[in-house]
């Protein structure tokens, strides 16, 4: 089974675009899949029925495993028996009919807009990595993308003059738009910072780190947590909350649904109603306990 979960996993990365964490997530999940056909003395995993994956749930339960890790495993059987039915090593997929665990979404955490304010203003830009840190910073929130697809940006993916970003996706690619600040921080980087990084090692990639290389999920994640200790922000932030906090004020201010969800780049509008709650309940409740004129 380890050859045919390697092959999907290739499959995925190649043919369906697959993000590397995507790829990552699917290869957990069915790696343990397969460990516990092991345990079970299960010969084939041609031989896998709906009873098999019930007895799999039950035993991820009996681990105290999360309704959302169960849930993300049934998943990626669902996906891997479907690619295993499309080459024609089985005729059913018995992971098409599982119920999957209600998951209670939980609420994301987001910054206030002072906040927000102060973590933009520690980069002073007065040398390269400044710059770009504060590219970065302003980029993230003011389009609301994920850090994989701000660290994958190209160099032709950004149209400064008319101020919009090409994200792309997997096979799709969406257009964003964003405003003076992120565009003041974005010529800076390019007139001054950009160029001193790509002559270490030349390269198409936007955002670049101090060696001249593409720019990472976990050196970002570094920077970001740097920046907020600075800042004085007692909250545990990640890079991500930026994304929450852009679709979280923008609605907040106005934004119709639609369009957010567009930047934003969910397939289903109730992943950024969830938005809309937090904009109208968490937010102002925050503001009038905390803003000195609410």
């Amino acid at each position: 089974m380890e050859e045919k979960i390697a092959l999907f996993l290739v499959y995925l990365k190649n043919q369906k675009r697959a993000s590397e964490n995507t790829v990552l997530s699917y290869g957990r999940d069915l790696k343990g899949f397969a460990a516990f056909l092991k345990s079970t003395d299960m010969p084939d995993f041609k031989a896998v029925n709906q009873t098999t994956l019930l007895a799999y749930i039950y035993d991820m339960k009996k681990q105290n495993k999360a309704d959302a890790t169960i849930s993300r495993s049934v998943a990626s059987l669902r996906a891997f028996y479907q690619y295993l039915q499309q080459s024609s090593e089985v005729t059913e997929n018995p992971a098409m009919k599982l119920e999957l665990p209600k998951v209670e979404k939980k609420m994301p955490e987001i910054l206030l807009l002072e906040e927000v304010e102060m973590l933009l203003d520690q980069p002073k830009a007065k040398t390269v990595k400044e710059l770009r840190d504060k590219a970065m910073l302003e980029m993230l929130y003011a389009t609301g993308i994920r850090v994989s697809e701000l660290i994958s940006l190209k160099m032709d993916d950004i149209n400064i003059s008319l101020e919009y970003i090409k994200c792309k996706k997997g096979e799709k690619t969406r257009i964003i738009p964003f405003g003076s600040a992120a565009k003041k921080a974005l010529q800076a980087y390019i007139k001054q910072g950009r160029s001193i990084l790509t002559a270490k090692n030349d390269s198409d990639t936007f955002f670049l780190n101090c060696n001249g290389n593409p720019m990472t999920r976990q050196g970002f994640w570094k920077i970001v947590k740097g920046y907020a200790k600075k800042a004085g922000i007692e909250k545990e932030i990640t890079p991500h909350m930026l994304r929450h906090s852009f679709a979280a004020h923008m609605l907040e201010n106005g934004a119709d649904l639609q369009s957010v969800q567009e930047m934003m780049g969910h397939s289903d509008i109730s992943t950024t109603q969830m938005y809309m709650k937090l904009g109208k309940g968490k937010l102002k409740s925050v503001y009038t306990k905390t803003h000195p004129r609410a």
